[in-house]
């Protein structure tokens, strides 16, 4: 028996798949610490985490893998979602940034998927444009809590988005602006800066991690390149945003043709996804046999 086995109905191979993809993770506080663990559970195979900070008192109400203990020795979030992996999948291959991302770019540009937990509108801004750039698919979570208009209590809402290429990004979305890039350090209500709670940062984590799977796996096919989920914890609502659904243009931000990377060399692209300290997917070792026989023509 495969541990794997009560998730066979994903379609044939999705084990393979599932254990050749990399998976970037950026920021790893409440959303992206639920998002760790089941992509672990999973059995995906190749992790790249990047987060600068160490674990603290505060963050220890959502967290996932966190401890008392973590908090008294100061752990990395980085260190603390390795161990959790490689405690659910030992064979995982989980490459650890404790930096901000855009200092480790070499290695998020090998990910096939990217997911974002970041609480910032220009790290998210930032990251939509790096995936773009490089034709990979992001997912980006966001939460927030305000003060309802009426009564004592408070709106907790989020969403999770798909985004690449052939769908709208995060500034055709409106969850970018510059207006909201202005008023960003006011935008987080009034319970409290960077309100979280690890309920709905699950829920959130949950919805990306199935898109995931979509993407990887012949499970449920999508109908659309992108997603826009909205999530209401109050009601327990999840709706595909309205926004989305009467999207019908082209992206104006990044059009097809600002794609690729200025400084791409294909003859050291081809040596290093084939000398990689993890083994290369599937895909990769077979782009990088056609273009070493165009270069070989070129010659």
């Amino acid at each position: 028996m495969n541990w794997l086995d009560r998730q066979s109905f994903l379609g044939p191979h999705s084990e393979g798949r599932l254990a050749e993809v990399t998976i970037g993770l950026v920021g790893l506080g409440g959303g992206n610490s639920h998002v760790a663990q089941q992509l672990a559970h999973l059995g995906i195979g190749n992790f790249v985490l990047a987060d600068g900070d160490r674990i603290s008192l505060t963050n220890l109400n959502r967290l996932i893998g966190g401890t008392w203990w973590n908090v008294l020795k100061r752990t990395a979030k980085v260190e603390i979602m390795r161990r959790m992996i490689k405690a659910i999948n030992p064979r995982a291959h989980v490459e650890i940034h404790r930096k901000q991302w855009q200092l480790a770019g070499d290695a998020f540009k090998r990910c096939d998927i990217i997911v974002g937990g970041l609480d910032n509108l220009r790290g998210k801004d930032e990251l939509d444009a790096f995936c773009r750039r490089f034709l990979i698919p992001y997912l980006d979570q966001g939460m927030d809590v305000h003060k309802l208009q009426t009564g004592d209590g408070h709106l907790v809402a989020g969403q999770v988005v798909l985004s690449q290429p052939g769908s709208p990004c995060l500034r055709c979305l409106g969850i970018v602006s510059e207006a909201a890039l202005a008023e960003e350090a006011g935008r987080y209500g009034a319970a409290g800066g960077r309100p979280q709670v690890v309920w709905s940062n699950g829920v959130l984590a949950s919805l990306a991690v199935g898109l995931v799977v979509q993407l990887v796996t012949p499970w449920n096919r999508r109908d659309k390149a992108g997603a826009y989920l909205s999530f209401d914890a109050n009601t327990g609502l999840i709706t595909e945003a309205e926004r989305f659904r009467r999207w019908s243009a082209s992206c104006p931000h990044y059009p097809l043709t600002a794609v690729g990377d200025p400084g791409f060399d294909i003859r050291k692209f081809t040596d290093r996804i084939t000398t990689s300290d993890h083994r290369p997917s599937r895909w990769r070792r077979l782009l990088s046999t056609v273009l070493r026989k165009l270069v070989a023509v070129g010659r």
